[in-house]
């Protein structure tokens, strides 16, 4: 087993509870509102906002080249989204904290995975009533290169992680999506 199919086989109940949290059902019925945006958009970027720094400072000397990491910042994407839909400015302090490289790994499985599927989203909702004036920066940051950027993600997790960390990893995936999940 990989460590990204382990992944997604002991967070897919967060996943589960991140799509009910924010209303996901409703984004394909076409009834999901500006409203249902705003609390996905900013929960989003509560969650960027108090972990990319970290995460791309833990991960840079080992990983930085073979994941494209300079490549994969998203914070600024989604600020220019949370000021469009005129969200509140977030505070400086968070107690989320990730213990080494491999939490860190893990909690960007669960960024790479909300963009993978932002990606979905986007499409939908450009399609939606009321979304016409909406820009996706952060959902629809790597355009037509998702499915590269996604596969090389894996690959990279997959090649340099051995089965004594994946504990460490889901851990770090587990704090992202409680994080994620809170309020």
């Amino acid at each position: 087993m990989t460590v990204s199919e382990y992944l997604k086989q002991n967070t897919a109940h967060y996943h589960d509870a991140a799509e009910e949290k924010f209303n996901s059902k409703k984004i394909f019925s076409k009834t999901f509102t500006l409203e249902d945006y705003r609390k996905m958009i900013g929960s989003n970027h509560k969650m960027l906002h108090d972990s990319e720094d970290e995460i791309f400072e833990m991960l840079t000397e080992k990983f930085g080249k073979k994941l494209q990491l300079e490549d994969r910042r998203k914070l600024s994407l989604i600020e220019k989204d949370a000021d469009s839909l005129k969200l509140p400015k977030l505070k400086e302090d968070s107690d989320l904290k990730f213990e080494n490289e491999y939490e860190a790994l893990g909690a960007m499985y669960v960024i790479e995975g909300s963009t993978l599927g932002g990606n979905v989203i986007a499409k939908q909702l450009s399609k939606t009533e009321g979304f016409e004036e909406v820009t996706f920066h952060f959902f629809g940051c790597y355009r037509e290169n998702i499915g590269a950027m996604w596969k090389n993600f894996k690959e990279v997790m997959d090649a340099e992680v051995k089965e004594e960390h994946f504990a460490e990893v889901l851990k770090g995936a587990k704090k992202q999506y409680s994080h994620l999940l809170a309020e």
